[in-house]
């Protein structure tokens, strides 16, 4: 695999990632002080994946996105694009855009643990 490639590849599956975890932690932290509601307290299992993405050096990923930012902002940008279909789907109550998403994105979990790649139990397997 060519160097650009490569690039892509991690920004995608690594790098933004960890950049949306960032975002999505701050907003739901903004959210908690705006609504002065316990937000963080009451999160569910899904956003405890987020904070535990977002734990990460923040030093390291600062480093990380700025050496390698045309592939970040390449991979952004495509995230935007996608972000915003979904929007769209959901406005116009497009239940068969959401749901073919949603299926193909879990045949792609699925193909990751059976690649042995990940664990099927609930939480990825990690204990509470």
């Amino acid at each position: 695999m060519d160097p650009a490639h490569h690039d892509l590849v991690l920004a995608v599956t690594s790098h933004l990632p960890h950049l949306i975890a960032y975002t999505i932690v701050g907003t739901a932290s903004d959210l908690e002080n705006v609504t002065q509601s316990e937000v963080i307290k009451y999160s569910a299992g899904g956003f405890r994946d987020f904070t535990r993405i977002a734990a990460s050096d923040p030093t390291m990923w600062r480093d990380v996105f700025l050496a390698n930012k045309d592939a970040v902002l390449e991979m952004l940008q495509r995230f935007s694009e996608d972000l915003s279909a979904l929007q769209r789907a959901i406005r116009w109550n497009d239940g068969d855009a959401l749901f073919n998403l949603f299926t193909h994105t879990r045949d792609i979990r699925r193909s990751i643990i059976e690649q042995g790649q990940d664990d099927a139990k609930p939480d990825f397997g990690r204990a509470h």
